[in-house]
């Protein structure tokens, strides 16, 4: 009988739809939640006001991981390949700071392994990574109609056009990884 060593990640990279299906495909990923983190008002904000911008948070995931499986650190090199990591308040066609990078690290751990994981990536980038490096702050889920989104939508025009090319960009750069 196995323990598990279950640890949480919380990265915003675009739009939580196309994060949220990545990390479903990774081994030993137990659990994966879209939501806000990182804004500067009170109490749970819904998507409409995420949506204006106004509310400082970003979309984000919340990753629950068997590290005993996968480390913390091929989390972060998965997630920093699987979305531009060089570009301020957007990914392709989503603009705004709910679209920003982030990692938002839960201990100090996280926080040098990330900083190690951004520092040994930049050579493989044209442009200054940029991702926000930040203590967690509260994490609010999603509505219910986010949660799962690719996989109850997969015909989704911006499933088709958006999140299939990070999955297949993942399966070339991961494939190992993948359950």
């Amino acid at each position: 009988m196995s323990t598990k060593n279950l640890q949480i990640a919380t990265v915003g990279g675009g739009c939580f739809w196309c994060t949220e299906a990545v990390f479903q495909e990774v081994k030993g990923v137990e659990q994966v939640i879209s939501g806000y983190a990182g804004g500067n008002v009170p109490g749970k904000p819904t998507y409409r006001e995420i949506c204006s911008g106004l509310t400082g948070h970003a979309e984000v995931v919340q990753v629950t991981f068997d590290a005993n499986v996968i480390s913390y650190e091929a989390i972060l090199i998965i997630f920093m390949t699987t979305h531009d990591p060089t570009t301020l308040n957007r990914q392709g066609a989503d603009r705004g700071t709910q679209y920003r990078s982030v990692i938002f690290y839960h201990n100090d751990t996280q926080k040098e392994v990330a900083n190690r994981v951004i520092n040994e990536l930049k050579p493989y980038y044209e442009q200054p990574i940029i991702t926000e490096l930040t203590a967690a702050p509260t994490f609010y889920e999603a509505e219910q109609e986010h949660q799962d989104f690719y996989e109850n939508n997969p015909d989704y025009g911006y499933c088709s056009f958006v999140i299939e090319p990070k999955l297949s960009k993942l399966r070339k750069l991961h494939s190992a990884l993948l359950k």
